[in-house]
């Protein structure tokens, strides 16, 4: 373009003295780079079939005919083709008034036919007396002004590195087509005006139309599939319908919280596990409490630390520990807070409250915090907590309290004296953070799981940082109305100090029997819910308003699949994980022992 306009300029400048006489501007004008000669490709060959545009083959086709009847969403398997490809739609409306006058002319030559069939005595054909009806109905609904009448051209234009792809890729779409009874034809010698007709210009120059009515042309809207994903964050799986990738970042939502529904072996840990490890990517802490020591692997392949918390156990943990006040936070807040949810702890531990024992509790634990100079007015920021003992002794002084310190017994003298009873010495101060829960019995776990997840609260209000809390099996948090009241408020309150929670759990029902189970949903900006048993279902079908057909595919999900929830819109998930990050997060026993047989055979090679 810029040779052509050079010459233009010599042309129109002329000549002095056998030279060319071009102004400086013109030279500078006719050279300038234009976006068509950016965008244009860098070759271009029209053959009857196709065209070549640069390293790139196109070869466009138009719809032909289709069947008496066109479902709802039948052009869905062609818009969610995991190919490249172009559609383009032209819809001409046609006047209803003359569409009339030839639907009276076509319907009485349809109708003289059938009489002339009658006269001479032959069998009636079916096709024309379904012609005859079709006319006539929508004669009719055209005369109400129910429907209205277009010429309507469907054209697409697929490309490819080479030729045997771009066969391949028309045999895929023909086989889709042509088992609806929709075909298409190459437009054959017309590959150029196809390739126009393509191009976002609403120009149709080849011109290949078909009449349809409103109903069937409602059908073929395109817009029906989008993909659920932002422009940054991590990798969390695989849009099934068309393939794209499904990425987000919780951080950017409007809260942070995720809650995961599946199961047991569907794929729930795995999947958390793989977000867990994408995330760490970001600079963002994470805490996990994990009652089922699915996350000890992982913890060591990246790093982090790994708690084992039991009876026996050499990690402490004092729940009358406080958080440092953030800015603009008082420290009367902060105490009355935490004394709050030590009450729900007492309640817990000691089987439920009456109202005089729940007054009683909430008095001995500010006197208690008292005899440690720990007061609403004071600065308590280098004040040493008190222990579980000194709350005891301050309960037995109290009128009424002898029994309740009678009850606490066991969890100063008892078996729980070595775990609560002592200053807390575990340090979450690294990026990867685990609790395992298992050891502890299972009458014991909604209550450690309660202490767990107080102390990583608190030491969360102490520093404003991007963190991550996870919690599996929740259900065991769920039992109790303390816990899931703790857990409900975690997760409205995790935002100011940035922190998501994730919530992940297999029994369903317990769940979502839970007053606190629906709130913790709404408050979860994300959704996963992966294979289902048919037991739980249809309480998660009215829950989430699954369809009928989303009710079906989480019943029918293989391992790692599901649908994935962003605000209001869901898709159906795959999750995929690469080599090496299936090696760290694996839960498969056949993998995991395979691990660590090679493990030990290059520890064996490595003492040799």
């Amino acid at each position: 373009m810029a040779l052509l306009d050079f010459l233009k300029l010599k042309k129109r400048s002329g000549t002095e003295e056998g030279g060319v006489s071009i102004l400086p501007h013109e030279i500078y004008e006719a050279n300038t780079l234009e976006l068509r000669d950016i965008i244009a490709p860098s070759a271009l060959k029209v053959s009857p079939k196709e065209l070549n545009l640069g390293e790139k083959i196109v070869r466009s086709f138009f719809v032909i005919s289709y069947p008496r009847f066109l479902g709802e969403s039948w052009f869905a398997p062609i818009i969610n083709l995991d190919r490249v490809f172009d559609v383009s739609i032209f819809i001409h409306p046609i006047e209803t008034s003359r569409v009339l006058k030839q639907f009276q002319k076509k319907v009485a030559e349809v109708q003289s036919q059938i009489h002339a069939r009658e006269e001479k005595g032959l069998v009636r054909d079916p096709m024309l007396d379904t012609a005859y009806q079709d006319l006539e109905n929508l004669r009719d609904a055209l005369q109400q002004a129910q429907e209205k009448l277009f010429d309507v051209g469907l054209y697409i234009s697929i490309y490819a590195e080479d030729d045997a792809e771009l066969d391949k890729i028309e045999s895929e779409i023909r086989s889709i087509l042509e088992s609806k009874l929709v075909y298409v034809k190459p437009a054959l010698f017309q590959q150029e005006q196809g390739f126009k007709t393509i191009l976002p210009l609403g120009t149709d120059l080849l011109s290949v139309n078909s009449k349809l009515n409103s109903t069937p042309l409602s059908s073929l809207f395109p817009f029906i599939s989008f993909d659920l994903t932002s422009d940054k964050g991590i990798l969390y799986g695989i849009n099934r319908h068309n393939s794209s990738l499904i990425l987000f970042d919780r951080f950017s939502l409007e809260n942070y919280n995720s809650i995961i529904f599946a199961k047991s072996g569907a794929g729930k840990s795995y999947a958390t596990k793989l977000e867990i490890l994408r995330t760490l990517m970001f600079d963002t802490d994470i805490m996990v409490i994990d009652p089922e020591r699915e996350y000890e692997y992982m913890a060591e392949a990246v790093g982090g630390r790994y708690f084992k918390i039991s009876l026996t156990s050499e990690h402490h943990i004092n729940p009358f520990e406080l958080p440092v006040p953030t800015e603009g936070e008082s420290g009367a807040n902060v105490l009355r807070s935490n004394i709050i949810n030590l009450v729900g702890l007492f309640r817990l531990m000691l089987g439920g409250l009456s109202a005089e024992e729940d007054a009683l509790i909430d008095r001995a634990i500010t006197e208690t915090y008292a005899l440690k100079d720990i007061t609403p007015d004071s600065d308590f920021r280098s004040a040493s907590p008190p222990l579980l003992s000194d709350f005891e002794l301050v309960l037995s002084g109290l009128e009424g309290g002898q029994s309740l310190a009678q009850r606490l017994t066991k969890y100063t003298k008892g078996t729980w004296a070595g775990f609560i009873n002592q200053p807390s010495n575990v340090d979450i101060n690294k990026k990867f953070v685990v609790f395992s829960l298992r050891d502890m019995e299972d009458e014991l776990k909604p209550i450690a799981m309660y202490i767990v997840t107080h102390y990583i609260w608190n030491a969360i209000r102490k520093e404003l940082k991007k963190r991550l809390l996870v919690i599996d099996e929740a259900w065991w948090m769920m039992k109790s109305e303390d816990t899931a009241s703790f857990l409900l408020n975690v997760a409205k309150r995790g935002r100011k100090y940035y922190l998501g929670v994730s919530t992940i759990t297999q029994d369903v029902d317990d769940f979502l029997r839970s007053p606190y189970g629906t709130p913790i949903i709404t408050n979860s900006s994300i959704q996963l819910l992966m294979k289902q048993s048919p037991t739980a279902i249809d309480h998660l079908q009215e829950v989430f308003n699954l369809t009928d057909e989303e009710k079906y595919l989480l019943l029918e999900s293989n391992v790692g699949e599901g649908i994935f929830f962003a605000g209001l819109k869901h898709v159906a998930i795959k999750v995929i994980a690469s080599y090496t990050e299936d090696q760290i997060i694996t839960s498969d026993p056949s993998q995991i022992l395979a691990i660590q047989k090679a493990r030990q055979e290059l520890e064996g090679q490595g003492t040799q």
